[in-house]
């Protein structure tokens, strides 16, 4: 068991994983590329995002956020409930 700490992170613990040699030349290629200090920095990084991946927006859903934006900025939007009038829709 390790005691380093990690920019503020609880006490660090070591694990023991076993990969293909196959994914750990490609580990070895990239780390240090992705501008990491090193291969254990790289793949606890890759392991904080398993388990709290970020979410990604498509550039499509970027681009609809960007024009609803401009159109309340503009005023050109209603609420539900107006909608669903002017639509004749019931609740």
């Amino acid at each position: 068991m390790s005691t380093d700490t990690d920019a503020g992170d609880d006490r660090m613990e070591k694990i023991n994983v076993r990969v293909p040699k196959s994914l750990l030349d490609r580990i070895d290629e990239e780390w240090e590329r992705r501008g990491y200090a090193s291969k254990s920095e790289a793949i606890r990084d890759a392991l904080r995002d398993w388990v709290d991946p970020s979410v990604t927006l498509s550039e499509e859903t970027l681009s609809d956020l960007a024009e609803s934006r401009e159109q309340a900025e503009r005023d050109e939007t209603v609420s539900a409930d107006e909608g669903r009038e002017r639509l004749g829709l019931d609740d």
